[in-house]
């Protein structure tokens, strides 16, 4: 098949080697759908604004909505031979009607009709990442909702540390997600510009319409300058960026839910439709989905740098090493929407043991911050309390005891501080109970149960 590039001049043709090399097919295809659809649109342009005979413009745009029909319906075969997508699309227009066919590429250059194509399918992958993120976070309030009741220890330096709720710990990962799909959201907006019409890089000297064709395709706006519609690969990069952060949140979820499925936490049992077993060990159920997040990971981290050092040394406009652009970007789509909809039926498989997170409660003294803060109830500096505090919590390990053990006789010999504050041994017990300990903390954003359904409510009314 001849280049769009090659003249009736040129006798010579390209080393095979160079010429599969440089051949783009295998994955621009994948943009094909949304190349004809911009096709259409600047075909549509061009009769409007009299560049080519109406009658032209209108069979261009007949064919080329014809073949988008035939290729969602599986019907139309691309020409392996092709140089790329783009050069598919004029050779079959062409083919099937005669010279009107070579007329779609007046006023465009293969430039901007990739960038243009790129563009449009960007967006919509936007819309599906942002649309699996959803899902990830019902899946995920869904689970909340019905474990506001069950503690469980937080951690801090993978130790102990103080009394939460599973669904607190639920809406953590929540909440970066949320901050995931605004980011994607954001991203969205900036992508939102045509490139259309920008031509090689200094648009053109016939008389095109890029607001036309920008609206017609459902772009808020033309790009704002021709050179830089043709070089830049920021929207990607950007989306990339939301990915890879995306994944990170993804990647620390799972890590928190292969920890609590193992025997030494045994918090939750991963069902059978999220895990899997052994090929020598019977007794074994591996939480794989988790540990294959976190792998995923590191291909869409990779990704983005990728992207990123792809640009840094290529001077404006256009470079063909733009090319290796697609191959990225679908990759880390693909990889950032598979693992959403993995990680959204791991939390579903999920089956928490409440028994077991509550008697964790019960090792590790995850009461003794609430110890200072009963002090400092009753007028002892903070500093102070915490000495205290600590001092119980040494007395408890020499003695094996709890603090909620002590009678206010014995707690005012350990530290002056529970005499000056007159504590009471009944009164301390029932303060440290760890539901007594999560309901007092109902500042905004903290685990009691009624800030819990306020944040599940909300993230639900966000979800719509």
């Amino acid at each position: 098949m001849a280049k769009i590039w090659q003249g009736s001049s040129n006798a010579g043709s390209l080393d095979p080697d160079v010429e599969s090399y440089l051949c783009s097919l295998p994955f621009d295809r994948r943009i094909l759908a949304e190349d004809l659809e911009c096709s259409a649109a600047h075909a549509a342009m061009l009769g409007a604004t009299g560049i080519i005979p109406a009658q032209d413009a209108a069979a261009l745009v007949q064919e080329l909505k014809a073949m988008l029909e035939e290729h969602h319906s599986g019907k139309l075969p691309i020409d392996e031979s092709s140089e790329d997508i783009h050069s598919f699309i004029e050779a079959e227009l062409t083919r099937r009607l005669g010279e009107a066919g070579k007329a779609v590429h007046a006023g465009r250059s293969r430039n901007d009709q990739v960038a243009v194509a790129f563009r449009l399918y960007l967006k919509r992958a936007y819309g599906r990442t942002i649309a699996e993120v959803q899902g990830v976070l019902k899946a995920l309030l869904d689970l909340a909702e019905a474990q506001v009741e069950t503690l469980m220890p937080g951690y801090t330096h993978l130790q102990r540390a103080q009394p939460v709720s599973l669904a607190h710990h639920l809406l953590a990962w929540a909440a970066a997600l949320e901050r995931d799909r605004g980011r994607l959201r954001d991203g969205l907006e900036r992508a939102d510009e045509c490139p259309l019409g920008s031509g090689a890089l200094a648009g053109s000297g016939l008389a095109i319409d890029r607001e036309a064709t920008a609206q017609a395709l459902g772009f808020a706006r033309p790009t704002r300058n021709t050179m830089d519609s043709v070089a830049d690969r920021d929207a990607y990069a950007e989306y990339a960026a939301a990915a890879a952060g995306l994944m990170v949140h993804l990647s620390r979820a799972a890590e928190d839910i292969a920890l609590w499925a193992s025997a030494e936490y045994a918090f939750v049992r991963v069902g059978d439709k999220a895990s899997t077993g052994s090929s020598i060990m019977p007794q074994k159920r591996n939480p794989d989905p988790a540990e294959l997040i976190r792998g995923k990971s590191a291909r869409v981290l990779g990704g983005l740098q990728a992207l990123l050092v792809l640009q840094k040394g290529l001077p404006y406009a256009y470079n063909r090493d733009l090319q290796e652009d697609k191959e990225l970007f679908f990759d880390i789509e693909a990889a950032a929407n598979t693992s959403l909809r993995a990680f959204a039926a791991l939390v579903r498989a999920l089956e928490p043991d409440p028994a077991r997170m509550r008697a964790a409660l019960d090792a590790g003294f995850l009461e003794a911050t609430d110890v200072a803060e009963y002090l400092v109830r009753e007028g002892i500096p903070f500093r102070t309390a915490y000495l205290a505090a600590k001092d119980l919590v040494n007395a408890c390990l020499a003695a094996d005891r709890r603090p909620a053990d002590y009678s206010g006789a014995e707690l005012a010999g350990l530290h002056p501080a529970f005499a000056e504050a007159r504590v009471d041994g009944a009164g301390l017990r029932a303060y440290l109970e760890p539901e007594a300990c999560v309901a007092r903390r109902s500042q905004t954003g903290g685990p009691a149960a009624v800030r819990v359904r306020e944040e599940i409510t909300r993230l639900k009314k966000l979800l719509g």
